[in-house]
């Protein structure tokens, strides 16, 4: 893999697995061993200056023939409510994407974007906004860790694939990245201890159960019928409501794993009785007891581009309730960072939406 850098494309290090790295420094007329050394060097966020047990030579020809980009940090906001933090990063050709860093009893988890940008256009979704540019790539992907963990002077033990971008929409980047934080040489992140979020690509579902990861999946349903689901998610036109619970069932008979279902509640549009009724249903039809069925409510967050608004306390308890009164585990997200805006892509929005501000200024004073 390589990065443009300049106008000089150099290979992408962060991006290279064991093997490929290995292959790298051999090229350069290098003992096989640095790769080891410049792998945990790498993976602890440090420049080539800062490897200081390679020769100075070694460095030099590095510096050359590779580059190692971690984001850097365009700006940070730190909840006072519970010390969520917050990260605006700049990537190597100045696109933005945002991660957002919780700390847990269990530990601290990030979650992480995976493309800048999204394709998807699911209506009540900030990072859907202006649509996708590009897909990260994996040293990008692990840039995000790294760079907040060297930040914050914590251990990051957890991952959720939730941030801007659809994971199984950029499925060999974000595979390769699963495996390179999984590396013991490396971050050293369990499976286990990583969650992916995808809105419903049942193709990628298929393929990531054949993986053998071991990985958390995390699938957005939000409705319960084709027709409103596909309102306002679009992929439900492509991998409708039963195709993508049937996945699910595949998934769970070959990996193991428990699924968690999202369902963002949004006032008025799917979050009344009979919706409720109609996920019972559905789940009942399609699932019924292959598998626990664990549905986590999420009062949808409002953006300025989207007139959604969250469902009230009253009615989210209602939907919980009857959701347990008929057999499934339902939970509602604790909102983690609520004075900083924690929900990914309103940050990058924000900042593309003063740019283009600025530059209609600038037109105009130039008219």
């Amino acid at each position: 893999m390589t990065i443009q850098a300049t106008t000089t494309p150099k290979a992408d290090l962060l991006s290279m697995d064991m093997a490929e790295l290995e292959a790298f420094v051999k090229a350069l007329g290098e003992p096989r061993f640095r790769a080891q050394q410049i792998f945990e060097w790498m993976h602890r966020g440090a420049s080539f200056s800062e490897m200081t047990n390679l020769s100075g030579g070694l460095r030099e020809k590095l510096a050359a023939n590779a580059v190692l980009y971690v984001p850097r940090i365009l700006e940070k906001y730190v909840s006072a409510k519970d010390g969520t933090v917050k990260y605006l990063w700049e990537l190597y050709d100045g696109e933005n994407v945002e991660s957002v860093f919780m700390r847990y009893h269990h530990g601290n988890t990030i979650c992480i974007s995976t493309q800048a940008g999204c394709r998807m256009g699911c209506a009540f979704c900030a990072s859907t906004v202006g649509g996708k540019v590009r897909d990260l790539l994996p040293s990008e992907m692990l840039g995000q860790v790294i760079a907040a963990q060297r930040d914050m002077g914590e251990r990051i033990s957890g991952i959720v694939l939730m941030g801007i971008g659809e994971p199984l929409d950029n499925y060999d980047n974000v595979l390769r990245f699963l495996r390179l934080v999984n590396h013991e040489r490396g971050l050293g992140i369990g499976h286990r201890h990583i969650s992916l979020s995808t809105c419903g690509l049942v193709d990628g579902i298929d393929r990531l159960a054949e993986e053998g990861l071991g990985i958390t999946l995390s699938v957005s349903l939000h409705a319960p019928t084709d027709e409103l689901r596909s309102r306002i998610m679009p992929v439900n036109r492509k991998w409708n409501v039963e195709q993508l619970l049937c996945a699910t069932v595949r998934y769970f008979e070959k990996t193991g794993r428990r699924i968690s279902f999202e369902y963002t509640l949004i006032s008025g549009q799917n979050d009344t009785a009979e919706e409720a009724a109609a996920l019972v249903a559905v789940m009942r039809k399609y699932i019924g007891r292959a598998m626990p069925i664990h549905i986590n409510l999420i009062p949808v967050n409002p953006i300025r581009e989207r007139s959604f608004q969250a469902s009230d306390e009253g009615r989210i308890r209602r939907f919980a309730a009857y959701l347990e009164k008929n057999g499934m585990t339902a939970t509602v997200r604790r909102t983690l960072g609520p004075d900083i805006n924690a929900s990914c892509g309103q940050l990058r929005n924000q900042k593309h939406q003063s740019e283009k501000d600025t530059d209609e200024t600038n037109i105009k004073e130039t008219e």
